[in-house]
């Protein structure tokens, strides 16, 4: 098929360049998918002025050549916005969101496979009076299935250009360049059969489908079949327990190999980095503050980028929106719903971002009640904390052959712990602070599809230069500043001994409060330094272990087993799934909560509870082990 945009033949069609375009459309229509294909990694993130809801902005240059800002505009099924996310839309497609210009153009992103319930967002996009391309994403799954639209008819039904695309073949992109080089005219608002009213909106989608010459898709056989099990009540939980122990199986048999290999490189060429530096202060800071410091985390990169490919696989075949609807029957009992499932799951990759995903949750009360339990979530700054600690106390012995092991049932168990947590401290709220109403939980699911290398490839890159970054500032500082605290003061020229640094009597002092949890003062700089961020507490092992005359030439797994006892290694897991131990997180939650009050009751109770099972934890095990 051709990819040029079909235009009404009333319209007259104008060369004008536009500074800043809306991308707009419902979930689930491909709108990220296509964004992300037409600004590649040319790409930012930022916040709208006032509010804390993030968009993307990417660029792509038009037919002429001229560059193009693209705002990706959170996904919405009305302009009647329900939740913040859809307010922020509504905003600054209206111009009323402070700071931020009301935008030159449209690109309406809809599912072609779903078209008649889209129709009802595209006839109150168009009624905006902007210029307006609609894409009608999915082409490739509309004919596979079945399906038909007449463009040309709906684009004189519409009043605005309107093209077939298709995100993950590439089919229509040209479309967008060649509506920013020369867009239609504005065209009239919409007269609708009852101006306002949700019902005649519809009444005027189904017509408009129809007089278009639309004929939606059937629905595959091979898509009812595996709805059928997946979402069946006995096999869907089984299923999504196995596909969850498979996920933590490929972490420790692909992603430890993995860091294996990395942690021999980077031992390597911290070796030979050494010899080409004078002996002394400076190489004692670059070897053993910065490169063992930071080098301690990034071997851990593997196994967290597998981590989010099986997440972007599970979310962009359409199993996570099955899995929510599972989800769902558990999560009522605790007076949630299927909506904080979502932001739940995204916080076992970062609790940033699922904080922040809780905006659509309709209901302050519920969209609170799950920015209080999502750091109790697992997030891969946790990962290398279990992985370092597990693969040091545990051996990694097969209980079912090759498909899981001892290691992966650990780690699972930790999981299974801090969602354990999640849903006890989700009862407690629901029923305590922040009673509420059960609200519906309406979600419309995507077909399922192939995900494609490039979304996945995106995706792991974004992730991937945020643990860069991330290892380059905090840690970095982090471990520079332990190394400092570790070599000074002086004594006639020479650093003192590591028991006799300040960062030692920091840690003698808080140990008497950690000792009843088996852990000395190392582990308690460890704890301290990872408020900042979790995974920091490996640098700081790392760079105390590397100034540490007495261990520095064993690897930092050997050192663990030498400082800690099997019942401490449970207790110090524990206290990690539990604990807070993230600065970023909290931020977050003062700015999505628009106070201190929330962040101060969530950090107390989780620090509270952490301890206490970690003391549990520790006696317990003490028991079992002797």
């Amino acid at each position: 098929m051709s990819c040029h945009v079909v235009a009404p033949p009333r319209d007259e069609v104008l060369g004008t360049s536009y500074r800043t375009v809306a991308v707009v459309g419902p979930p689930n229509s491909g709108k990220t998918t296509l964004f992300n294909r037409l600004t590649k990694l040319r790409q930012k993130v930022g916040n709208f002025p006032g509010v804390t809801v993030e968009h993307h902005t990417g660029y792509i240059r038009d037919a002429n050549g001229e560059e193009i800002a693209l705002i990706d505009l959170p996904g919405v099924y009305s302009l009647i916005p329900k939740s913040e996310d859809e307010k922020v839309a509504v905003d600054v497609l209206t111009g009323n969101m402070p700071g931020t210009p009301r935008p030159d153009a449209i690109i309406l992103v809809l599912n072609s496979t779903n078209l008649h319930t889209h129709l009802v967002l595209a006839a109150r996009v168009i009624a905006l009076g902007l210029p307006t391309l609609v894409l009608l994403n999915m082409a490739d799954e509309l004919r596979k299935q079945g399906g038909h639209v007449d463009v040309l008819s709906l684009a004189r039904e519409l009043g605005t250009p309107v093209a077939l695309t298709s995100a993950t073949t590439g089919e229509g992109i040209v479309a967008v360049q060649n509506f920013l080089a020369a867009a239609a005219t504005s065209p009239d608002p919409l007269e609708l059969p009852v101006v306002g009213s949700t019902r005649g909106y519809r009444e005027w989608a189904v017509r408009v489908g129809t007089n278009a010459g639309y004929r939606r898709p059937a629905t595959p056989v091979w898509t009812a079949r595996l709805d059928s099990i997946f979402l069946h009540r006995t096999w869907g939980p089984m299923i999504f327990a196995l596909v969850v122990i498979g996920v933590f199986q490929t972490i420790f048999s692909v992603g430890q190999p993995l860091s294996n290999l990395l942690q021999k490189f980077l031992d390597t060429t911290g070796k030979a980095l050494g010899t080409h530096l004078p002996v002394g202060m400076f190489q004692s800071l670059v070897i053993n503050g910065v490169w063992k410091g930071t080098g301690s985390v990034l071997v851990f990169l593997p196994q967290i980028l597998l981590l989010f490919l099986v997440i972007g696989i599970l979310e962009d075949s359409g199993y996570l929106s099955r899995a929510a609807v599972i989800a769902d029957r558990t999560m009522s009992r605790v007076g949630l719903n299927g909506k904080s499932f979502i932001p739940l799951l995204s916080a076992y990759a970062c609790a940033v971002p699922a904080i922040m995903a809780t905006r659509t949750i309709e209901s302050k009360r519920d969209r609170i009640a799950t920015i209080l339990i999502a750091p109790f979530m697992t997030c891969s700054a946790r990962l290398p904390v279990y992985t370092m600690v597990i693969a040091a106390f545990l051996p990694n012995h097969p209980l079912l052959g090759p498909f899981l092991g001892t290691r992966a049932v650990a780690m699972l168990g930790l999981y299974v712990l801090g969602f354990l947590m999640a849903v006890i401290t989700a009862r407690l709220l629901k029923s305590t602070i922040l009673k509420s109403k059960d609200a519906p939980f309406i979600l419309e699911m995507p077909p399922y599809r192939w995900p494609t290398p490039a979304s996945l490839g995106l995706r792991l890159v974004d992730r991937g230069k945020a643990f860069l970054y991330r290892a380059g500032t905090v840690i970095m500082l982090v471990s520079l500043l332990l190394w400092a605290a570790t070599n000074f003061p002086m004594h006639h020229g020479q650093p003192p001994q590591v028991q006799d640094s300040v960062v030692a009597k920091v840690g003698h002092a808080i140990e008497p409060v950690i000792r009843p949890l088996g852990f000395d003062w190392k582990i308690g700089v460890g704890l301290l330094t990872s408020v900042a961020a979790r995974e920091v507490i490996i640098a700081t092992l790392g760079t105390l272990h590397g100034v540490d005359p007495e261990s520095h030439a064993t690897d930092l797994q050997a050192a663990l087993r030498h400082e800690l006892t099997p019942a401490a290694a449970v207790a110090l897991l524990v206290f990690f799934a539990f604990a807070m131990q993230c600065m970023s997180t909290l931020a977050v939650v003062r700015r999505e909560t628009n106070g201190w009050k929330w962040p101060a009751l969530q950090f107390s109770y989780m620090t509270v509870v952490a301890y206490l099972a970690a003391f549990a934890a520790y006696n317990i095990a003490g028991q079992l082990l002797r």
